[in-house]
């Protein structure tokens, strides 16, 4: 049976095309089918890559580029629930899994099938307008309930398994995975919560009030925020969008399909965290 690889790339950044180009040269050497996710494929310029709309029959899907380009191969991935590897060619890049110098392994790795697979907890998020319009998506970093009116706040009811917890007046509320607890969550002043706690955060963003502190509840918890003053733009991982007018609600759970990250290094998430934001930890004890 043929192996076969999906590649998602983020083709505006030259050196992206670089390290695809030998990682793809690296694989098909060794038998690897590699596919490319259209309209990447053409910028490859490998002859013997194969442009593909999907990641079906495909044991990996390998991302070149930022946590936004892994996001989308996340989505190119989750309908077939294939892995996703991440080479990070961005800045931060908490979801990538290697950097440009570690390709060799990342060949390596993939031809012995050695890699192993972390499944991190998902959302499902739907929103109902006062029209009676429904929307509905998932998310893995953040569910975002923001204000449209630079103007003005939104005024946003939560309640937290049915029981009404408080109502802000602010620019937002982030409901969000411990993943996503260094993305935008981070920014907004949640908690870092490490990747293997299960958990839920409901983070407001620049609430007006007394009591407006990040809250982490339990991971069968379910929140329902109602619009009392609105309109406001519903988001899943700033990729997926509507809007939702006063009186509208959105719900918020796990989601019942985790998104599955392919690991090639056994890093502990004290180290990553350490290395992405470059954290000073040596002192004069340890110099």
């Amino acid at each position: 049976m043929t192996r076969r690889v999906l590649f998602v790339l983020h083709a505006a950044r030259p050196n992206a095309v670089a390290i695809a180009q030998r990682a793809a040269s690296g694989l098909i050497d060794s038998g690897i089918e590699v596919l490319c996710a259209e309209p990447d494929a053409g910028n490859l310029g490998i002859d013997a890559v194969v442009p593909a709309t999907s990641a079906d029959g495909c044991e990996l899907v390998i991302v070149f580029g930022g946590d936004g380009t892994i996001l989308r191969g996340i989505e190119v991935a989750r309908e077939h629930d294939v892995p996703v590897l991440g080479v990070n060619l961005g800045h931060v890049g908490f979801l990538a899994e290697a950097e440009p110098e570690d390709i060799a392994t990342v060949i390596a790795t993939v031809v012995d099938r050695s890699w192993t697979v972390e499944e991190r907890m998902a959302l499902s998020v739907s929103g109902q307008d006062v029209d009676g319009t429904s929307w509905t998506s998932w998310a893995l970093n953040e569910v975002a309930i923001e204000k449209t009116n630079r103007e003005r706040m939104t005024t946003l009811l939560v309640s937290i398994d049915d029981r009404p917890l408080s109502q802000w007046a602010c620019d937002g509320v982030l409901c969000s995975t411990p993943t996503g607890s260094t993305a935008y969550a981070f920014s907004a002043g949640g908690p870092v919560v490490w990747p293997d706690v299960d958990a839920l955060l409901v983070v407001p963003i620049s609430a007006h009030a007394l009591f407006a502190r990040p809250l982490v509840v339990a991971p069968t918890s379910h929140v329902d925020i109602e619009v009392t003053v609105g309109p406001v733009v519903l988001s899943a991982d700033g990729r997926r969008t509507t809007e939702l007018a006063s009186g509208g609600t959105v719900h918020v759970e796990r989601h019942a399909q985790p998104v599955k990250l392919a690991r090639v290094h056994q890093t502990p998430f004290t180290e990553r965290l350490v290395a992405k934001f470059e954290l000073p930890v040596h002192g004069w004890r340890n110099p």
